[in-house]
């Protein structure tokens, strides 16, 4: 291993467990003050950060995948049908938006795979709702907020990946 693929690994791995660690601890951080960090899509923002900390597709599809299930594991929450569902969002949204980006400026991109991502996981979710699998609403987290978050990150990929 050349040092700057050590650096690089060093870099991913710190990344890695800056993204588990945030993701174990929101709950505890919403219930010790008693702000809702939940409602800020902590699993969007931790694959969607990795990727601009990293700029590792491969690493973001992993935690993409993985943070879901951590969290359903550790945590118990969410439960697992819509583990699955956030799992596959959180996939579809990096493998959308690093087609998209190679077609279009960043924050564009970033803005189209949140929200196409969302609708994907929407229709889903209400199809696994109308199937009994989970009862719960179909959008728990205020639609304003999602799309806060959503121009947010945009505008970190806009500024991240800016074209010099």
């Amino acid at each position: 291993m050349t040092a700057t693929t050590s650096s690089k690994a060093f870099r991913i791995s710190i990344t890695d467990a800056v993204a588990v660690l945030f993701i174990y601890l929101v709950p505890t951080l919403s219930h010790l003050t008693a702000v809702p960090f939940y409602l800020i899509d902590p699993m969007r923002i931790a694959v969607l950060g990795a990727l601009l900390c990293t700029r590792n597709w491969k690493n973001s599809l992993v935690l993409a995948l993985t943070l879901p299930l951590f969290s359903c594991l550790i945590g118990m929450h969410p439960v697992f049908p819509k583990c699955a569902l956030i799992a596959l969002e959180l996939s579809v949204n990096v493998l959308l938006l690093a087609w998209l980006m190679k077609k279009m400026n960043a924050g564009i991109a970033a803005f189209i795979s949140i929200l196409a991502s969302k609708a994907l996981y929407y229709g889903l979710k209400a199809l696994v709702l109308s199937a009994g699998l989970m009862q719960m609403s179909l959008v728990s987290t205020s639609l304003w907020i999602q799309l806060a978050v959503a121009a947010v990150l945009s505008l970190a990929f806009a500024l991240t990946f800016r074209k010099k």
